[in-house]
């Protein structure tokens, strides 16, 4: 007799998919035989939108993409139209970048985390993971007013100079975290219930993995020793000294692995950002491009017409492309930007790695159980936001 087999929706629901997600299932049994995404539920049109403003005025775009990763959505766009426009960027304002996107890439693992152990069932380190998470958040506040869009990153630097207690609400977190994460291993790295859940749990070859676009976490859980900070440093990184940790595992418990030494090595980078971070201007000294001090603004008339023709009428970058590719949390995050000399982008198209991870679903799910799914998704840590641009 033929196997009998059938075919369900899981999602698009929020729960346990991470955003509004729908992936179809073809099951025998609890065995699933594929598993095709769907997406498009969320539809931002970022990309497009963003051709129609300003340079500087995309910039709040970016926070809504992963929006548990600004700062790194902030930088990757601003290092790309920079590039365009052949601008230095201060010291200090690099070095602060660097010391803001670790900072981003702790959050964005402690909301990971959280919400994967939750959906396995663990539902203490959501709150775990979230009383950690405020201590970053604070950061945000204290630098830009703003928890999550922070949108604290300009063209040519930073918004504003960094605050006087930064060193001090930064060294906070440096002093607890350590301890904290140790606290996570403890509760998961050798529970049984965990191990069991994760461990040989949507497996993946190295080969199907660069096969599939994978980059970040998800390819160093596949022992490939890959990060865009040391293969393609940007922002003064080759200037830091740190870890790119990997494993051999391939699978959900893997990519658990190599993301709480990742949050070890972000602390790790951040003090080395605190200790050595250089005196002098938070952003580049380009007339016209960049926007003069405030307390300049308020006192000297060039400087005032210079920020209104800015922000009214913005700047003309030369015609060309440029593409730019940082380390974001879950992994490689591109912007391609395409210039016609004209004061909009002409063309603006982002590499998401959250796109590039959803499209790997059917390759991940297939075999296992339908609780595996949930495993998988979590696992490879998407943010629709950033998925349906």
């Amino acid at each position: 007799m033929a196997a009998q087999t059938m075919t369900i929706n899981m999602g698009p629901q929020h729960p346990a998919t991470h955003g509004v997600l729908r992936i179809m299932l073809e099951l025998e049994g609890e065995t699933v035989l594929s598993a095709y995404p769907i997406i498009g539920y969320l539809h931002t049109g970022i990309e497009k939108t963003a051709e129609s403003k300003l340079y500087s005025k995309a910039i709040p775009l970016t926070d809504r993409m992963d929006y548990l990763a600004p700062m790194s959505n902030n930088l990757g766009y601003c290092l790309a139209v920079e590039k365009l426009l052949g601008i230095e960027i201060p010291e200090k304002a690099q070095w602060a970048r660097v010391c803001l996107a670790e900072l981003t890439r702790l959050n964005s693992h402690l909301v990971w985390i959280g919400t994967h152990a939750l959906d396995i069932g663990a539902m203490s380190m959501l709150l775990y993971a979230f009383r950690e998470r405020e201590k970053v958040l604070g950061i945000y506040e204290l630098v830009s007013g703003q928890r999550m869009m922070s949108t604290y990153l300009r063209i040519g630097g930073l918004a504003k100079d960094l605050p006087p207690d930064f060193n001090e609400k930064v060294t906070e977190i440096l002093e607890l975290f350590p301890s904290r994460i140790d606290e996570y291993e403890d509760l998961l790295t050798n529970n049984p219930i965990w191990r069991n859940r994760t461990i040989g749990v949507a497996k993946i070859t190295p080969e199907e993995a660069i096969k599939s676009g994978f980059t970040g976490p998800l390819l160093r859980a596949c022992g490939i020793k890959h990060d865009l900070r040391k293969t393609n440093p940007y922002s003064s990184y080759e200037r830091f000294d740190f870890e790119i940790p990997t494993d051999d595992g391939c699978d959900v418990y893997a990519r658990y692995l190599v993301k709480l030494v990742e949050m070890r090595q972000s602390l790790r980078i951040i003090r080395q950002a605190l200790d050595g971070m250089p005196e002098g201007a938070y952003k580049a000294d380009a007339p016209g491009i960049v926007l003069p001090p405030k307390e300049r603004v308020l006192s000297e008339m060039e400087a005032l017409i210079f920020h209104f023709k800015i922000i009214t009428e913005g700047f003309h970058p030369p015609v060309g492309e440029v593409y730019q590719g940082i380390e974001s949390p879950k992994g490689e995050l591109g912007f391609y930007i395409v210039s016609d000399g004209g004061t909009y982008p002409y063309r603006m198209r982002v590499r998401p790695p959250s796109f590039v991870h959803t499209s790997a679903l059917s390759k991940l799910c297939r075999g296992g159980l339908v609780a595996d799914v949930i495993a998988a998704i979590g696992s490879i840590d998407i943010v629709l936001g950033e998925v349906d641009r």
